[in-house]
C-alpha cells in the first residue's frame, strides 16, 4: 500500500512516511494476531467467540440489515480495504510506477509468477478434494503490510530500488487478488441486485466525466453500490474497488490534493491502524485444541504451507529471472539477484489477503474443520517465510547504508 502526497512533499518522503506508516501496521497485525490466537486457546475463547457473534443490526424502513459482528468486519470494514487498494492500483497506473512500462516489466513479470506458482502447488496437492480444491489462490496472495514491515528492518540498507520493486509486486499482487475473487468466489448471482447495481455504477462514471471533485457523492453513492452488491452475490468487498476506480485522479485547481489522493491519504492510518488489525483479530483464531503438528501434513494447510513458502518464492524469483535473462525487464538500480530472493521470500507472508480468500473459499463448506485448516497453513507459511526471508536478506543486504537507500 502506499500513501497520497501532501503539497510540497518530495517523492522520497513520501515513500519513506509510507514504509514507516507500513511497518507500524505490521507490528499491530502481530499483535492482533496473537491476541486471537491466545483468546481462542484459553478460558477466553468462550468470550472470543461470543463477540465475533454479537448481532448488529441496521434498519431503514422495511430494509434491513442484521448480522453479527464477524461479518459486518469481512464485509464492511474489508470493503473500506478495498477501496483503498483500488485508489492505490488508480494512481499507480496513472501517475506511479504502473505508468512506465519498462519500470513495470520486473514486477509485472513476478508478480504473475508469485500467483501461479503457489496456486499450482496447492491444486496438485489437493486435485482430488472437491472442498479443498476451492482454497487453490489462499496462497497467491501477499501481505504488503507484514512483508514491507519485515524489509523496513533493515533500515537504509534496504537499496530504494527493491523498496519499489517490492511495493509494486504487492500492488500488482493485490489486484490479481481482486480479479479472482470477482471471478471464482461469488455465491448465487441475484439478478434483481445486480441490475440495481447498473444505476450507481454509471452516477459514479457521471460524477468522474462531470469533473466532480467533492468526495462526498463518491462515498454515497459507493454506499448504496456496496449494499447492491452485498445482495447480489458478488462479495461486496469488490464494490470499494469500483468506487475506487471512478475517483478523480487529478483537479485542476489543486494538482497536489486531487480527490484520489485526499481520500487515500484520509483512509491509509485507518486501514492500517483499525480495520486491518480488527480483521486479523476476527480471523486469526484458530483454536488449536485436539491439534497436532502432523494436522499440517492434511492436504489443505500443505498446500497453503507449501503454496507460500516454497511457490511463492520459486514463482517470483524464477518469473523475474526468466525475464531479465530474456531481456523483457532489467534490474533496478543498486539491486542484485540476491536481493529479488530474498524479496520474493517475503512475498510468502500472505495473512491478511489470504485469510479474506480462505474465509471466501471455506465459509459455506460442511465441513468446519476446513477453515481451521487453512487458517493453519497460513500462519505457518506466513511465519516461515517471515523468517526465511528476514535471514536471506541479513545476509545479503550492504552491511552499511545502501548508496541507492
Amino acid at each position: 500500500m502506499s500513501r497520497g502526497q501532501e503539497t510540497g512533499r518530495s517523492p522520497i518522503s513520501a515513500i519513506r512516511e509510507f514504509l514507516e506508516l507500513e511497518s507500524a501496521s505490521g507490528i499491530l497485525l502481530v499483535i492482533a494476531g496473537t491476541l486471537a490466537m491466545v483468546a481462542a486457546n484459553t478460558a477466553l475463547a468462550g468470550w472470543y467467540r461470543d463477540l465475533l457473534q454479537i448481532p448488529f443490526k441496521v434498519q431503514l424502513g422495511t430494509f434491513a440489515l442484521d448480522k453479527p459482528l464477524v461479518v459486518w468486519v469481512n464485509d464492511l470494514l474489508m470493503a473500506v480495504f478495498f477501496l483503498l487498494v483500488g485508489l492505490e492500483i488508480k494512481r499507480e497506473v496513472v501517475m506511479g510506477e504502473l505508468s512506465d512500462s519498462a519500470r513495470m516489466a520486473l514486477p509485472a513479470v513476478a508478480a504473475v509468477g508469485g500467483m501461479i506458482v503457489p496456486a499450482a502447488i496447492y491444486a496438485w496437492i489437493n486435485w482430488n478434494d472437491p472442498a479443498g480444491i476451492r482454497g487453490w489462490a489462499i496462497p497467491s496472495a501477499t501481505d504488503i503490510a507484514f512483508a514491507l514491515g519485515v524489509l523496513s528492518l533493515f533500515g537504509e540498507r534496504v537499496p530504494a530500488g527493491l523498496k519499489v520493486f517490492l511495493m509494486t509486486l504487492a500492488v500488482l499482487d493485490d489486484l490479481g487478488a481482486i480479479v479472482i475473487i470477482a471471478l471464482f468466489y461469488t455465491s448465487e448471482l441475484s439478478l434483481t441486485a445486480l441490475l440495481l447495481a447498473g444505476p450507481a455504477v454509471v452516477s459514479l462514471f457521471v460524477l468522474n466525466r462531470l469533473g466532480v471533485v467533492r468526495i462526498a457523492p463518491y462515498i454515497l453513492v459507493g454506499t448504496v453500490l456496496w449494499l447492491c452488491v452485498l445482495k447480489s452475490g458478488v462479495h461486496a468487498t469488490l464494490a470499494g474497488v469500483v468506487t475506487a476506480l471512478f475517483l478523480p485522479a487529478h483537479d485542476r485547481a489543486d494538482r497536489d490534493q486531487a480527490p484520489l489522493q485526499r481520500l487515500e491519504h484520509a483512509l491509509h492510518p485507518w486501514v492500517a491502524f483499525g480495520i486491518l488489525p480488527l480483521f486479523a483479530f476476527a480471523n486469526a483464531g484458530v483454536s488449536l485444541a485436539g491439534l497436532n503438528p502432523r494436522d499440517l501434513l492434511q492436504p489443505v494447510p500443505l498446500g497453503i504451507m507449501l503454496g507460500l513458502v516454497v511457490g511463492k518464492q520459486a514463482g517470483v524469483f524464477a518469473f523475474a529471472w526468466a525475464s531479465i535473462r530474456l531481456g523483457l525487464a532489467r534490474l533496478p538500480s543498486g539491486v542484485d539477484l540476491r536481493h529479488v530472493y530474498g524479496a520474493a521470500i517475503l512475498c510468502g507472508i500472505g495473512f491478511t489477503m489470504s485469510l479474506f480468500i480462505g474465509m471466501l473459499a471455506f465459509e459455506s463448506s460442511s465441513n468446519g474443520n476446513g477453515i481451521v485448516t487453512d487458517r493453519l497453513g497460513i500462519l505457518a507459511g506466513s511465519l516461515i517465510s517471515a523468517l526465511g526471508g528476514y535471514v536471506v536478506l541479513f545476509l545479503v543486504l550492504p552491511k552499511g547504508r545502501s548508496r541507492d537507500a
